[in-house]
């Protein structure tokens, strides 16, 4: 039976060459993306910022919907996108209309955790769902075979450009568009499994075929297919939730109960990036995982 351990983590992601967290403070935050700096809303950041002049190159500006309307004011210089690199993974940024830049930075230590609980067990089989544009497919490719899925048609062909991109296009990823929810049950019936799952759902969402997801109603009966995925010799299942009411500790309890019959430990905390220089520490969302390492 896994053991919950109810002292929060903390996973915090350290500034690298191509991106860093410049400064924040006052309900936003300033950012570094390659060569270009941009300032986005952060609702955490009630601080004061370090700086008194932001130079930026962009600039999203919030509308009236507080579930993420808005529009970006951009300089003539920043262009439609533009490379970046994360260890050996290079892939495409660029300004979304959801203020996002086309990748999660605050995932960096996810992805090294990730790599690090699969060390010793060749050619894992992982699972990446909610995947995106694909860094963190491509970060895990690096151990083995991965099934990306995403009900975005257009995420997933930008997650296939950043593949060619970083020369990765031969590695053995699956890219999948389909609904989350509907894959793993069809997974469950042909009795697959995998070595690692990472889950990283939205607040709501729709699927390929217009299906509705909430995550109040969605995730307890996904996570309960994923677990059936999963056995006594995989590693791990990551779950991360943005922008919503609730404790990790909440998620915790979710995978309490749901990991009951598998070995492991059920950790929960939060996700955080540090700023350059000083070392304050923004958060960025919750998480919950189930790990078994060896």
């Amino acid at each position: 039976m896994a053991q919950l351990r109810l002292e929060p983590q903390l996973m915090i992601g350290e500034p690298w060459a191509d991106y860093g967290l410049v400064d924040s403070g006052h309900g936003r935050k300033l950012e570094r993306f390659g060569p270009y700096r941009f300032i986005r809303p952060e609702p955490q950041a009630f601080w004061s910022p370090r700086f008194d002049d932001w130079q930026a190159d962009g600039e999203f500006v919030p509308g009236a919907d507080e579930d993420g309307g808005g529009r970006w004011d951009l300089s003539p210089q920043v262009p439609d996108s533009w490379p970046l690199a994360w260890d050996d993974v290079r892939f495409n940024a660029q300004c979304t209309p959801f203020r996002h830049l086309g990748f999660f930075p605050d995932m960096a230590p996810v992805w090294n955790w990730m790599r690090a609980e699969l060390a010793g067990k060749p050619d894992a089989q992982t699972l990446n769902m909610f995947g995106y544009t694909g860094v963190g497919t491509l970060a895990l490719s690096q151990c083995g075979p991965v099934t990306h899925v995403d009900a975005s048609k257009k995420s997933v062909a930008q997650a296939r450009e950043n593949a060619a991109l970083a020369g990765m296009e031969d590695r053995p990823v699956r890219w999948l568009v389909d609904d989350a929810a509907k894959f793993a049950a069809r997974e469950v019936r042909r009795e697959n499994r995998y070595d690692g799952i990472i889950l990283d759902p939205p607040k709501f969402g729709r699927g390929p075929k217009t299906e509705t997801w909430r995550i109040e109603e969605g995730l307890s009966p996904l996570i309960a297919d994923c677990v059936k995925l999963l056995d006594a010799d995989s590693r791990f299942l990551f779950l991360t939730v943005y922008a919503v009411r609730m404790s990790s500790l909440a998620l915790a309890a979710l995978l309490d109960e749901a990991f009951a019959g598998l070995p492991g430990t059920v950790e929960h905390g939060d996700l955080g990036v540090r700023e350059e220089g000083e070392g304050r520490v923004l958060p960025t969302a919750i998480f919950a995982r189930w790990r078994n390492s060896v």
